[in-house]
């Protein structure tokens, strides 16, 4: 009895979550998909994350991730330029 009790509760949390909303969703995609992928899991972690929001800090990070990828470069490029001259 007391189980059962704590399996529902632990559902309408889901549901007011909108986690079994979700859930469905990617898994309805899943279904209609003609070519059915490899890894099933793989399509349900994609599609998982695509649906979360974007969290700006991630952003933030991508674009410091980027703007030091350029400055690497470029330090790259002088050294071989400066070991040209050497």
């Amino acid at each position: 009895q007391a189980a059962d009790s704590k399996r529902e509760q632990f559902r309408r949390y889901l549901e007011k979550s909108g986690v079994l909303d979700t859930l469905t969703k990617v898994l309805v995609a899943l279904y209609e998909e003609p070519e059915k992928p490899n890894s099933a899991l793989d399509f349900l972690k994609h599609h998982l994350g695509a649906s979360a929001p974007e969290n700006p800090e991630i952003e933030a990070l991508r674009l410091e991730v980027a703007e030091m990828k350029e400055k690497y470069d470029a330090v790259l490029e002088e050294n071989k330029k400066l070991k040209a001259k050497v």
